[in-house]
């Protein structure tokens, strides 16, 4: 459980990265930020990398309460992918600052923790996209001309690039308003 004070530096990490990038994390920013000395954010974090892990546990605990609740949930698999796209995108409206740090593939290249932690995320929302469409497959819901491994990246890629391009315009548009209108493409994509 974090406290208080680790939740605000977080915070403010996910700020400057939105900000200034992964060169602006700096403790020394931070300190600065929060109004607190240096020493103060090493009693809450031992390095910037603990700060991204943290971040990254964050989004994990986020997306495995999004894909496993669809799961469980009675729906078709189509309408199943419908709710990961908007629950992601609405997450993502009210955190645009996560953008940067999740689909920022420099900030992880020489960190194997990172490597790792990320890896974590992709691998388990993969497995479950995957199950999902697999049995939108089996109900002849979903096209069973490709396999359910190839159109879970298609679809999370999809998902990853309309993202990136909204952090590209500034945040120009209503990321759930267009991500709506973006996932009526994506059904006729993957529909059988």
């Amino acid at each position: 459980m974090q406290t208080e004070r680790q939740k605000e530096i977080i915070s403010v990490a996910l700020n400057l990265i939105s900000e200034k990038g992964i060169q602006g994390l700096t403790i020394k920013n931070l300190s600065k930020e929060i109004g607190i000395s240096e020493p103060a954010i090493y009693r809450h974090f031992e390095s910037k990398i603990d700060i991204l892990i943290a971040i990254l546990e964050f989004f994990k605990k986020n997306t495995e309460l999004i894909f496993k609740a669809e799961l469980s949930n009675e729906a078709n698999a189509i309408k199943k992918l419908e709710h990961l796209f908007l629950n992601h995108f609405a997450t993502f409206s009210i955190t645009p600052s996560m953008v940067s740090v999740i689909f920022s593939e420099e900030i992880f290249r020489n960190e194997p923790l990172l490597i790792e932690k990320i890896s974590e995320v992709i691998a388990t929302n993969d497995k479950i996209l995957t199950s999902i469409i697999l049995a939108g497959q089996n109900n002849s819901e979903i096209r069973s001309d490709i396999e359910a491994k190839n159109l879970s990246i298609i679809v999370m890629g999809s998902l990853r690039l309309f993202v990136k391009k909204w952090q590209f315009s500034n945040y120009s548009y209503n990321l759930l308003e267009e991500g709506t209108k973006f996932f009526d493409t994506v059904r006729l994509i993957i529909k059988k």
